[in-house]
């Protein structure tokens, strides 16, 4: 069964664990499973016959943000009365443009001696290394890209999920470094590259996040699709 197909812009968690190594998957049997559950970071991902499974099954396994189709909400409410909906925009990107990096900063691939500038990160964006496993595994990726002034890592953005069509963006600014065009540059930067993979990029937002949704707009990307994830045990993030 094709349990993460047909592939389209937005999360693609299940493709992300194939294709990259990391984080785990969880089926009801074994062989001839019937429910997938996939997992990196506090990203979630569930597909198949939501009906072999009881609430009980997934308590022990769900803590984040919950990718599901409709069959599954009954059953998630059920194992979790607490849960939240997060409404999600899901862009894609028409084509590339033209955009002029600021002359303050260095925009350039992270490598593996960069692994700590993403330590250095602030707290609360850390989470951008959340689906390599870590700022190692990113760092290491050749999937990520870093925009530097004077000598320290502003913003950072990457493939957060890496399908074999699509690959989803994730960005991060530091608070004193945002409106300066870094988050544009730094994400156009990685656009082209997904595209010299043959990839195409997508963008995954909130409804409320608008500074994230005026970037996309900026490096031309157009409303896909409305959607909405499942958030269990953690508060919805704040919009900066």
């Amino acid at each position: 069964m094709p349990w993460f197909l047909p592939e389209r812009p937005g999360p693609l968690i299940g493709l992300h664990v194939i294709n990259t190594g990391r984080g785990a998957c969880l089926v009801d049997r074994w062989p001839e499973p019937r429910a997938v559950l996939v997992q990196i970071g506090d990203n979630y991902s569930m597909c198949g016959d939501p009906h072999v499974l009881k609430p009980e099954d997934l308590q022990p396994h769900l803590k984040g943000f919950v990718e599901a189709p409709a069959p599954f909400v009954p059953l998630l409410k059920a194992a979790f009365p607490d849960m939240q909906v997060w409404p999600r925009i899901v862009f894609e990107q028409p084509a590339l443009p033209d955009i002029a990096a600021p002359a303050h900063a260095e925009v350039r691939r992270l490598t593996a001696s960069d692994v700590h500038h993403l330590h250095g990160l602030s707290d609360d964006i850390r989470w951008i290394s959340g689906t390599w496993d870590g700022p190692e595994a990113l760092a290491a990726s050749g999937y990520g890209w870093g925009a530097f002034v004077a000598g320290r890592l502003a913003a950072v953005t990457c493939s957060f999920f890496v399908g074999s069509t699509y690959e989803d963006i994730g960005i991060v600014t530091e608070p004193q470094f945002r409106k300066q065009g870094l988050s544009t540059t730094c994400a156009g930067a990685l656009c082209g590259d997904i595209r010299a993979r043959g990839h195409l990029p997508s963008w995954t937002t909130s409804q409320d996040n608008t500074a994230s949704r005026r970037v996309a707009e900026k490096l031309g990307f157009v409303v896909q699709r409305y959607d909405e994830l499942y958030v269990i045990g953690v508060p919805i993030p704040a919009t900066a």
